[in-house]
């Protein structure tokens, strides 16, 4: 009874900093929470989600991804607070505007469209991120398997913790709007806009979450674990294609949604974030909401109720499915592709002919699509790349309640410049990322650490070979794909040769620039000391692409104009690559002249010139 007295009078309020050992004492030992073998399932299984090599190689990803929980409410917040002017106007500003008080309906109706539209991208794309780990993988079947778990229990604790994760993310894309919003815009009736606005955003990102993991379910279900992966990476790329090109496309959405809605377009029906925008106006108008609302809201609770029971009937199919699959193993398969053989021989006979630059090519035709980590980023990168060019080539028009749709030809123009930029850049972040290093040993052991000159010039060469190559064909089939809808300005054989001669050029330039401080063999790089700067990274994205495409749409004009453009731009990009070439290979020489290092041995003397 003592004890317990003085354990009260020890309060966390008054521990000073430093306790002697009596107040250690009378405190008693530190005890761990009992939890049941169900809660450090679904802890484990949510502690996955976050550090995983999908995340992060280093086993840091759980910085990463509550970063960008974060980062997912930020742009709802920062809509919100922009929304204060446009519901209470000053007189008179900007100079020559008239309005006073609040927007018009319509207009207020296309805000609630962004949050709804926000919530059904975001937790789509989350979900999309972490598809590979709403299943056990190898890991989970070998070593939870060897303990003495109910597989049952195993089960639910991934499904509890999959719940959660959705729940919570679902939670950080939202939670922050609607502290703002009724200040911003002062709806009349505060309850029903709260209400329809929470349950709107709420139903449309639980729909976008649900639906993934039920098609991912249904698909996995049906035709098993070694089909589902010969277009899982094709059908995740479509799915954030998409979801991306969905928000991107805000802007045109807004201006035909109040045309759709009043002209009952057949369209409205078949897209679900237009559901979710009937249950918003519903909740949020009452008995004074048009016709067409109380349709979309109905079908957008209908749709969210078939989709959780599609994904609570499939989910445990799959599941089942990809244990047994695990358990068995896949069968053995051939690894030689008849249809690359005469490729590669040509290769070999032309560019690839070393047999340094060999290895090192097929090295990255062996890992980039065999580790999670790689295949993600082709993905995310080639997913987001798509969208902008579909975005930037794609103009949507409603003419007599029917929604038409024509490509641009500037849009065509910096198509070109899009699709390299991507490219490139989503290989060379794969590259250079850390997470892979089987075949480190091979390179260090026979070349050491640095390379020799001769050596590192090969390896080197070779990865930005394959990039270029990939990028430019790619690019030049983007190319051609696109003449399909390019208007009769752009079919000329002058501005057919102007986009192919950009899109080289452009692949040549970027592949060198992107790769000319690049002093490893892909996949091989180790982590850095330092965390990686998410507000630098975008800077650099905001920075180079716009330069990228604006000189994709003004060189190609430039070119169509004459023959002589053409010539001129053909030396400018063969001037370029040799200037860059140069530059490589001093920087390899010095970087080969430094003193080899040791296995673990700190290479930060190194980079600051110094010797010991």
């Amino acid at each position: 009874m003592a004890d317990d007295f003085q354990r009260l009078l020890v309060t966390r309020d008054t521990l000073p900093a430093v306790l002697s050992l009596n107040v250690q004492a009378a405190m008693g030992p530190v005890r761990e929470p009992e939890r049941s073998q169900f809660v450090l399932l679904m802890r484990h299984f949510l502690e996955r989600f976050f550090n995983h090599e999908t995340a992060s190689a280093d086993g840091d990803g759980k910085t990463l991804l509550v970063q960008l929980a974060f980062a997912a409410g930020l742009p709802g917040f920062m809509v919100a607070l922009y929304l204060f002017p446009v519901y209470h106007p000053f007189p008179g500003w900007p100079p020559g505007s008239t309005a006073d008080g609040p927007p018009p309906y319509w207009v207020q109706l296309n805000h609630h469209f962004f949050f709804v539209l926000y919530s059904f991208v975001v937790l789509g794309l989350i979900t999309v991120f972490e598809w590979d780990l709403f299943f056990p993988d190898q890991l989970d079947v070998f070593v939870l398997g060897t303990l003495p778990l109910a597989q049952r229990r195993v089960f639910f604790g991934r499904a509890a913790a999959i719940g959660i994760f959705i729940v919570g993310f679902l939670f950080d894309a939202n939670f922050l709007a609607p502290l703002v919003l009724p200040s911003s815009t002062e709806p009349p009736h505060i309850a029903g806009f709260l209400a329809g606005h929470l349950a709107a955003v709420a139903a449309s990102g639980l729909f976008a979450a649900a639906f993934i993991v039920a098609l991912q379910s249904t698909l996995l279900a049906m035709l098993g674990e070694r089909f589902f992966r010969k277009f899982s990476l094709g059908l995740q790329g479509a799915a954030v294609t998409l979801l991306v090109m969905l928000l991107l496309l805000f802007p045109v959405l807004s201006g035909v949604t109040p045309a759709l809605l009043e002209s009952h377009n057949g369209a409205l029906l078949w897209f679900p974030p237009f559901w979710f925008l009937g249950m918003y106006q519903t909740l949020l108008d009452g008995s004074s909401a048009l016709p067409i609302f109380r349709e979309l809201s109905g079908m957008g609770c209908t749709a969210l109720l078939a989709m959780a029971a599609m994904g609570v009937v499939a989910y445990p199919l799959a599941y089942i499915r990809r244990v047994n699959f695990l358990l068995e193993g896949a069968p053995p398969r051939s690894r030689r592709n008849g249809l690359i053989m005469p490729f590669n021989r040509l290769l070999h006979a032309g560019m690839v002919r070393g047999p340094i630059r060999r290895a090192v090519f097929h090295f990255i035709n062996q890992t980039l699509f065999r580790v999670p980590r790689y295949r993600i980023y082709l993905v995310l990168y080639g997913g987001v790349g798509l969208s902008v060019l579909i975005v930037t080539v794609l103009r949507l028009t409603v003419s007599n309640g029917q929604l038409h749709a024509e490509a641009s030809a500037d849009g065509i123009r910096v198509a070109v410049g899009i699709v390299a930029f991507w490219v490139t850049t989503g290989l060379r972040t794969a590259f250079v990322s850390s997470g892979n290093q089987r075949g480190n040993w091979i390179f260090r052991s026979t070349h050491g650490k640095p390379a020799h000159f001769i050596a590192a010039i090969d390896e080197l060469v070779a990865a930005k070979l394959w990039v270029l190559l990939c990028g430019m064909t790619i690019t030049e089939g983007a190319v051609g794909a696109l003449r399909l809808v390019a208007p009769a300005e752009l079919l000329g054989l002058q501005s057919t040769a102007a986009q192919l001669l950009v899109g080289a050029g452009i692949c040549v330039i970027l592949s060198d620039a992107f790769f000319a401080n690049v002093m490893m063999v892909p996949f091989t790089g180790e982590a850095a000391g330092e965390k990686p700067n998410i507000a630098f990274t975008l800077l650099k994205f905001f920075t180079f692409f716009p330069a990228v495409t604006s000189a994709s749409l003004f060189s190609e004009r430039w070119i169509e104009k004459s023959w002589q453009h053409f010539g001129v731009a053909a030396i400018v990009v063969v001037v370029a690559h040799l200037w860059f070439r140069h530059r490589h290979r001093e920087q390899v020489r010095i970087h080969s002249a430094q003193a080899e290092l040791e296995e673990g041995e700190d290479d930060f003397p190194m980079r600051l010139g110094l010797r010991y």
